[in-house]
């Protein structure tokens, strides 16, 4: 039964159905806690699907959109399969963000801090990381120091940081991790990767996580909609890689028909090119031997015909 009980569920079906209820806020708060570096409290989960402005507007669909206790925005997005433009849509759904929790009329001041959160089943890229983090920071191109700010806060005008006010950016390469899970951090990618929790963890959020996550805790009606969505997911990457193995063969056939085309091509022009070249020798050699014929029956000697045309007098006696 514990080996039942040890299966837990995948993190994005957890983040979908069970992490936006606020019993459950621990896990969520525990994860954002160790990505993010500080101690995180949710306040509330957000409409995670923005509304369109207009016909044509873009909708922004995240997992889950959280406020944390600094009236700040979380958005996190699992990812299972490859898009070609996934940093664009980061920035679309963090600018979305933005002009979401900001109204007509308001100052600047109420543009609130958006971190973006982004886990990854596929490979986005080149680089050794698994873990990756971007902000901005406006650094001097001369000096190289980072430049600072004054904006007023509480009546004071107090020095902020580009990166306090400028969203940033967390990319989690679940499929580049393959460390022992001895840190928060490393425990928290095994579980993302393969679904495992060690029973002694004392990572924030992960404790919650052996109790809440179970698949066994689950009725049967949630295992079999758990069950027809881990099917989804395989499907959906056997079809890509059915997708990519075909075009990688059909890749193939059309680089040996094209090399093999280019190298009739090539043979060809070679071979005209080697005829062209025979036989203006040919023609030369025809034009002396013609020429000390000529000279022969004029009566000059053999000695000056070879001479003149390069021929031996061998070749000269038999004309």
């Amino acid at each position: 039964m514990e080996e039942l009980q040890d299966r837990y569920i995948r993190f994005d079906w957890a983040i979908k159905r069970l992490l936006r209820q606020k019993a459950n806020f621990g896990v969520l708060e525990g994860f954002l806690t160790v990505f993010l570096g500080e101690k995180i409290t949710i306040i509330e989960i957000l409409e995670s699907e923005g509304n369109q402005q207009t016909a044509d507007d873009k909708f922004n669909r995240v997992d889950i959109k959280a406020r944390n206790s600094k009236d700040e925005i979380i958005i996190i997005e699992i990812q299972n399969t490859r898009e070609l433009y996934y940093l664009e849509r980061i920035l679309y759904g963090v600018a979305k963000a933005i002009t979401e929790h900001i109204s007509l009329g308001d100052t600047y001041y109420k543009v609130k801090k958006i971190y973006s959160i982004s886990i990854l089943y596929f490979d986005i890229g080149q680089g050794s990381d698994f873990l990756y983090h971007g902000q901005n920071n406006f650094v001097g191109v001369h000096t190289g120091d980072q430049l600072q700010v004054n904006v007023k806060e509480r009546n004071a005008i107090v020095p902020r940081m580009p990166a306090e006010i400028f969203p940033e950016y967390i990319l989690i390469r679940v499929n580049e991790f393959d460390q022992v899970a001895t840190t928060p951090l490393n425990e928290w990618m095994k579980y993302l990767k393969d679904g495992t929790i060690r029973p002694d963890t004392t990572a924030p959020g992960l404790g919650e996580a052996r109790e809440k996550l179970k698949y066994y805790s689950m009725n049967v009606q949630e295992r079999r909609a758990y069950d027809e969505h881990l099917n989804a997911v395989m499907i959906q990457n056997d079809v890509l890689d059915s997708a990519k193995l075909e075009g990688r063969i059909e890749g193939l056939a059309e680089g040996r028909a094209e090399g093999l085309a280019e190298g009739l091509a090539e043979g060809l022009a070679e071979g005209r090119a080697e005829g062209r070249a025979e036989g203006r020798a040919e023609g030369r050699a025809e034009g002396i031997k013609i020429m000390a014929r000529n000279l022969k029956a004029a009566g000059l000697s053999v000695e000056a015909i070879s001479k003149a045309s390069g021929l031996t007098l061998e070749e000269i006696d038999r004309l």
